[in-house]
């Protein structure tokens, strides 16, 4: 299951993106291709095991 602060926008500021990008909605930015790897759970990452920014966000920290 995705991380449920990741969303995908397809314009900011007025922009129009040729393709969505990946938005963290809790640091409130745009993140890279590889932080959305592990926001979707891809290559045997877990969004609750090695995201720093949820982690933060539900009280775990940095281990």
């Amino acid at each position: 299951m995705a991380c449920p602060h990741l969303a995908y926008h397809r314009s900011a500021n007025g922009e129009e993106f040729d393709e969505p990008r990946a938005y963290c909605t809790v640091a409130d930015r745009f993140v890279q291709p590889m932080r959305a790897d592990i926001c979707n759970d891809r290559y045997g990452l877990d969004h609750a095991d090695h995201c720093e920014i949820y982690r933060a966000r539900n009280g775990e920290g940095e281990s």
